[in-house]
């Protein structure tokens, strides 16, 4: 069975987007309780946590996004970031790496993990 692998930034800024949408979702499903307002003040504080909490991860991923390295892909020639010792292209999804132990070798996001030893 093969593994969908996706550029790690991409990852973390789909979740954000998801944070935003749960957000709306129960902040709606307060309408639900228009009669009852402590549950339906309930569903917008949860709501709008949960949608402050996507801006501090598009925070959190915009400054590790400054720290990442750039590099350009050999496959489509576009200029795109490495978080790690692995990560994928942003745009065509090349397995990429700076780490020349695990040049040719089949890419594996656990190369990432730190060792314990």
């Amino acid at each position: 069975m093969s593994k969908k692998y996706s550029n790690k930034i991409n990852k973390i800024r789909s979740f954000a987007l998801s944070l935003v949408f749960i957000g709306f979702i129960i902040m709606y499903g307060g309408i639900f309780f228009r009669n009852h307002p402590i549950v339906a003040t309930l569903f917008m504080v949860l709501g709008l946590l949960s949608i402050v909490a996507s801006t501090v991860v598009y925070f959190w991923i915009g400054m590790l996004s400054t720290k990442a390295v750039q590099v350009i892909c050999p496959n489509c020639n576009k200029q795109t970031k490495v978080l790690g010792r692995v990560d994928m292209c942003m745009y065509c999804s090349e397995p990429l790496t700076l780490d020349p132990e695990l040049e040719g070798k089949e890419f594996n996001e656990d190369y990432n993990r730190k060792r314990r030893t």
